[in-house]
């Protein structure tokens, strides 16, 4: 069977920067179990699964557009010390999370300051270019559940 809309992939990845530095990786783990051709990957990465059987291996770069968009200079803003918490430690890598009306936001403490706090809400992989090694484990139809859903129910080995 081939990975074509409405079926369940498992599959194995390793994620690689542009320098060959590895950013992710389920080799040696459970694989990656998805509902193809329903967003559920990075439209890059699924469209480069299309059409792929168990056992199929492939190399596959991923542009930004394709991923998690370009980096957003405007995602990249202060925020009043004062709308924190009173004794929150805030220093930069802190990873917050916060309720706007269009859902959560989650965003990374770039820079301390005296009155304001710098924060990105930039996908941490926003504006790079991403290198995938993958293989295909399984392919197997999906349920009726699992179609109306949109995800699969379970791992079947």
């Amino acid at each position: 069977m081939q990975a074509t809309r409405g079926a369940v992939v498992s599959l194995t990845y390793t994620l690689r920067d542009d320098d060959g530095n590895i950013i992710d990786t389920n080799t040696g783990c459970d694989p990656l179990v998805y509902l193809h051709g329903y967003d559920n990957l990075i439209s890059g990465l699924e469209r480069a699964v299309e059409g792929m059987s168990t056992g199929d291996t492939s190399t596959v770069v991923v542009e930004p557009d394709d991923a998690y968009g370009e980096f957003n200079p405007e995602a990249v803003f202060d925020i009043p010390r004062g709308e924190f918490p009173e004794g929150m430690p805030l220093e930069p890598g802190l990873q917050l999370t916060a309720e706007t009306p269009s859902g959560e936001v989650y965003m990374v403490v770039v820079e301390v300051g005296e009155e304001s706090v710098t924060v990105d809400a930039n996908h941490p992989l926003a504006g790079k270019r991403l290198h995938f090694d993958i293989e295909v484990v399984d392919v197997r139809p999906a349920s009726n559940q699992e179609l109306m859903q949109g995800y699969p129910d379970r791992i079947v080995d």
